[in-house]
């Protein structure tokens, strides 16, 4: 028997393609909420989160690109140090 993973978000990339991601953390910054995601099928060596804006309509919710770049490192600093228990930065 095989246990679903309720951790698991599935978004589609430029070309349509499913692409699957493990859901690591919620960080609320400027009032704005962003998810951090681990590809989980990344074919790089060396792979890296992904961090996107969370846009609430309802019940219905979008992930935008976060457009910012020091939004960006601020939400990923952020993150780092709520985790840096946890995973290796590589400091």
């Amino acid at each position: 028997m095989t246990k679903e993973r309720d951790d698991i978000v599935i978004l589609r990339d430029e070309d349509g393609n499913e692409v699957k991601f493990e859901y690591l953390d919620t960080i609320t910054y400027k009032d704005e909420d962003y998810v951090v995601l681990f590809p989980l099928e990344d074919e790089e060596d060396e792979a890296q989160v992904v961090i996107l804006q969370l846009e609430k309509d309802g019940d219905d919710m979008r992930f935008l690109p976060v457009e910012n770049e020091e939004d960006l490192q601020a939400v990923f600093l952020l993150f780092q140090e709520e985790m840096k228990d946890m995973f290796d930065f590589g400091e």
